[in-house]
């Protein structure tokens, strides 16, 4: 008996019926959006399991057959968690707050253990978190000195990640993460279901085909397209780099190179609007603003994201000998041109209905979704009739896809925000906030310069063991509301804290990204992981910048342009000192007016800076 083909037919079943259920709620809110997350989040755990159990990864020690039977017993148990919590919604949390019966315990119960136990396979260093924190939390009593606090009951423990809903594994983060940025991914599943990205990344390997030592920019083009509409580093160097990398490779590009160049290149998918990552999405929460309130002004930052990386892959691709044998993309057929028009025009939809229409981000998604789905669905039957292929297989084929890609990506996010919710739960009957940010004030009262380096430690250290989302929630909850109460532009903390977050991709043991890049190229992880950060150095000097210039995404419009060409250029000077043998004059000039342009907050010293390393950066590439 074919034990995987079991698991992954129960997966497919419980996606399908995922994917109607949101699509469902997408059209028509009914039941409101916590309704829908006690429905929803048992059932993405229990897809998460199956997901695993399906390739092979659940629980390997136990044969196929048991690990396949306990993913089955895991869904059972999911699913009934999910009818009860669903049919009782209104006793629990209305008639019987406080005074939960046993039943309610064990259904709530079931969906926090079985998530901390998927967090113990996929998140260790989470789980281990959020365990420490629960006792703690229950525990407190006997901690020392100013950690202590009066503890609570085991049972309050239990309930407080789960049945007060305000709380825990159903509250706002889940919620989110079925919602608004569930609608997101609906976009982006049709894309990829139906070929646009693919023929996105055909076209940008195309564009430098006459200019062979241009062929690292395909990397960066391919990854800023795939950027605007995936949200992930992980998912741009899985699409991209299965592409490029080969191809760096046989340019004569060594394999850690080549991965360096796609993880640096894909990092920037949390950083480009309109669908950023997931902590942008957790931004606009925090400051209570709609999503494109955040998505616009990341824009700024994103242009010197990739512009910093772009002219760090030139430097390395003008030194590097690219023979034109690397180059051999497929021709563009008509079809091709039509998956790159619809995603042009769902990256132009999205900005023009949020932006122009101040449609709500949701909303904006799901007409783009619909749009999209009926125009390349039309299509691809086209092309079958065409083709003259007329089975069923080949009919439903994208929208198996469709469904595969929602399903898997909107339940692995989902159970990782049900996560960080008992992380915040955790946080917030501990009260470590406030114990964390009184040391901070102490320190601003010192100096505010040391405040940030220790807000930006810190995060660098917890992004050492976290994806970038718990990194930005750690931050946002624990350091942002005390650097802004020091003084510090709220705009600008939050998208330091998002900057750091996102650099905590590129460091071990957690970096994704690095870590899929390097499987690709088959190098070593480590290495990807050094030089992808001297690539990467743009978003380093943003993460400090952003403070000092607050302007780069205070106020979203005119007012950014000085800031992005200022911090622009003092990124490339460095870069060229770094990445280019200078003589030592020019690279001391290089660094100083760089550091200048970046960290100077009198803006015409800054302005004066940039400008002369630009003369300084045209005369030595003219003079090369």
């Amino acid at each position: 008996m074919n034990w995987q083909r079991i698991a992954s037919r129960a997966y497919d079943l419980t996606a399908l019926l995922f994917f109607v259920w949101l699509l469902a709620y997408y059209l028509t809110g009914l039941g409101g959006p916590m309704l829908l997350v006690v429905t929803l989040v048992p059932v993405a755990l229990a897809l998460a399991f199956l997901n695993d159990a399906r390739r092979g990864e659940l629980y390997p020690s136990l044969g196929p057959a048991r690990a396949t039977l306990a993913a089955l017993a895991i869904l059972l148990c999911c699913v009934s968690a999910a009818s009860y919590l669903h049919i009782q919604f209104g006793n629990i949390r209305v008639l019987r707050v406080g005074i939960w019966n046993g039943a309610d315990l064990i259904a709530g119960g079931v969906v926090a253990i079985l998530l901390l136990e998927y967090t113990r396979r996929r998140y260790f260093p989470l789980f281990v978190l959020n365990l420490v924190l629960i006792l703690y939390a229950i525990y407190g009593a006997i901690a020392p000195g100013p950690l202590q606090h009066a503890g609570i009951s085991w049972e309050r423990a239990l309930t407080l990640v789960s049945l007060e809903m305000s709380t825990g594994v159903f509250d706002r983060l889940a919620q989110l993460g079925l919602t608004l940025i569930g609608a997101f991914i609906l976009v982006l599943a049709v894309l990829r279901a139906f070929g646009s990205i693919d023929a996105v990344l055909k076209l940008s390997t195309r564009v430098v085909r006459s200019r062979p030592h241009l062929l690292p920019q395909a990397a960066v083009v391919g990854s800023v397209a795939v950027a605007a509409v995936s949200g992930s580093g992980a998912a741009n160097a899985a699409t991209t780099g299965s592409a490029t990398i080969p191809a760096l490779i046989k340019a004569g590009f060594t394999p850690t190179r080549a991965a360096a160049v796609e993880t640096a290149s894909s990092l920037g998918g949390q950083l480009m609007p309109p669908l950023m990552g997931v902590a942008a999405f957790m931004m606009a929460e925090f400051m209570g603003v709609p999503y494109f309130e955040v998505a616009v002004r990341g824009f700024a930052p994103a242009i010197v994201f990739f512009l910093g990386i772009s002219y760090a892959v030139h430097l390395i691709g003008t030194a590097q000998p690219v023979t034109a044998a690397a180059l051999a993309p497929e021709a563009m057929q008509a079809d091709d041109w039509l998956r790159v028009s619809a995603y042009g025009l769902a990256v132009a939809g999205l900005v023009f209905l949020m932006g122009v229409m101040h449609e709500h981000a949701m909303m904006a998604a799901q007409k783009v979704f619909l749009a999209l789905f009926v125009a390349l669905f039309m299509a691809h039957l086209w092309t079958l009739f065409q083709q003259k292929q007329y089975s069923l297989t080949g009919v439903f084929y994208p929208l198996r896809k469709l469904v595969d890609s929602f399903a898997l990506t909107t339940s692995e996010l989902t159970v990782l925000l049900a996560t960080l919710g008992i992380l915040t739960a955790a946080f917030t009957v501990t009260g470590i906030p406030t114990k964390i940010g009184v040391l901070m004030m102490d320190m601003a009262s010192v100096n505010l310069i040391l405040m940030v380096l220790v807000a930006m430690l810190f995060g660098l250290v917890v992004g050492m063991g976290l994806p970038a989302a718990p990194t930005y929630l750690i931050l946002a909850v624990v350091v942002a509301p005390y650097m802004i109460r020091a003084g510090l532009n709220p705009w600008a903390v939050h998208f330091f804290a998002f900057f750091v977050a996102v650099l905590g991709e590129l460091t071990p043991p957690t970096s994704v990204t690095a870590a899929v890049a390097a499987r690709i190229a088959d190098a070593p992880f480590i290495g990807t992981m050094v030089d992808a950060v001297k690539i990467c150095l743009p978003l380093v000097f943003l993460t400090g910048a952003v403070l000092v210039n607050p302007a780069l995404v205070a106020v979203p419009g005119i007012t950014q342009v000085i800031p992005v060409l200022t911090i622009t250029v003092g990124c490339m000077a460095i870069v060229r000192a770094i990445f280019v043998h200078n003589t030592w004059l020019s690279t001391v000039a290089l660094v100083l007016l760089g550091l200048v342009s970046l960290f100077v907050p009198v803006a015409a010293i800054a302005g004066g800076a940039a400008l002369c390393a630009a003369i300084l950066l045209i005369h030595l590439r003219t003079s090369m």
